[in-house]
């Protein structure tokens, strides 16, 4: 399936000709049915490569399931793994099994009549969101302002603010201009998309300090460990990183390296629920924020059950897909209290899905 973006997501990266603007997500859905009638929604997505693979993974492996036990999500997962390990363990491989692992937990909620957040144990009814939609580099400083001050009065409790300019001015001035309009109380969230070096981070980053910004997000490459750890030490402003992330291991290497204080897990990334909750245990160990990155329907229940700090990224693209809709008020965004991860599939979503097979057992 392939969900359209109007207008489409165009960054410094496409400026520099680095990237392609983003123009549709491609989204893998795994329908998860069981002979007692209960039925599990799991989805995974990539963005500008990779949606075709993810697909043609999962139609290798996904015959294993049938006859297993949905309960066991642990070992039936790990028999997918073990069915495509020559794929690999992470990326790609692991992305195509995250779908079929988060209709795995939904199902398991729905048989236990709780939604997934109550099943994992959950610690709060709300999760303090912030928007990202409105700060893009390309928008000018008083309509980031204008942006900003309508997402406050629709219920967001911070703003993310594109940053990683050429020129450090040009990230100062944006963020000096929201931070005096909107006050001292207001969260701000620098995201930087992985666009500097070590050096550009160093000069531009100190630059950020003076607004107390909540954190920088990605300020380098995600898999620079050491340079994140060593701009960690030099900054006031906490380091958030891990949203491109694909593997539990490269997790823990942040963590161990005190690489950064906010985490940024996407389930789909890290190849669904299974793993996210891995990652989730290590960083509450280490006293970490977790603010998993994209998808907001579903890692609204994962920051939820989270006992340390957590916030949500709260953006609205995957709304055409779902019936149901997030409230988001005061700052926060409601668990939904429906059984599962309380989503069911829009007719626009069947209208935009380009292929399908169906497995079942032969009686």
């Amino acid at each position: 399936m392939y969900l359209p973006l109007s207008p489409a997501i165009s960054e410094e990266h496409v400026a520099a000709g680095r990237r392609q603007p983003v123009t549709e997500v491609a989204f893998l859905f795994a329908e998860l049915g069981t002979t007692d009638g209960h039925a599990g929604l799991g989805f995974s997505y990539a963005t500008r490569a990779g949606g075709p693979g993810l697909y043609a993974h999962a139609k290798e492996i996904v015959p294993l399931l049938l006859g297993e036990d949905p309960n066991d999500v642990g070992r039936v997962r790990e028999k997918l793994v073990a069915a495509g390990a020559s794929a690999g363990r992470t990326g790609l491989a692991a992305q195509a099994i995250g779908a079929v692992d988060v209709g795995l937990w939904d199902l398991k909620a729905k048989r236990a009549n709780l939604s997934l957040a109550k099943l994992l144990g959950s610690h709060r009814d709300a999760v303090s969101c912030y928007t990202t939609s409105g700060g893009s580099l390309s928008v000018p400083a008083d309509k980031v302002v204008e942006n900003a001050r309508r997402s406050l009065a629709q219920g967001a409790g911070g703003i993310g603010i594109a940053v990683g300019a050429q020129e450090v001015s040009h990230d100062v001035e944006r963020m000096r201009a929201v931070r005096e309009a909107l006050g001292d109380d207001v969260p701000l969230i620098a995201c930087a998309d992985q666009q500097w070096n070590r050096v550009q981070a160093g000069r531009h980053a100190r630059r950020l300090d003076e607004f107390s910004v909540q954190w920088l997000a990605d300020p380098l490459d995600a898999h620079d460990t050491k340079g994140h750890a060593a701009l960690a030490a030099t900054l006031t402003t906490p380091i958030a990183t891990g949203a491109t992330l694909t593997s539990v291991d490269e997790h823990w290497r942040l963590m161990t390296a005190d690489a950064a204080a906010v985490l940024q897990p996407d389930v789909a990334a890290i190849g669904g629920i299974t793993p996210f909750l891995r990652v989730a245990a290590l960083a509450d160990q280490h006293h970490l924020t977790l603010a998993p990155h994209f998808a907001t329907e579903l890692h609204v229940h994962l920051a939820a059950a989270y006992p340390g700090g957590a916030w949500v990224e709260h953006v609205d693209w995957l709304a055409p897909l779902f019936n149901e809709k997030l409230a988001v008020e005061n700052g926060a965004v409601a668990v939904p209290d429906q059984p599962g991860i309380g989503l069911s599939l829009s007719e626009r979503s069947r209208m935009w899905t380009t292929d399908r097979i169906e497995f079942a057992e032969s009686v």
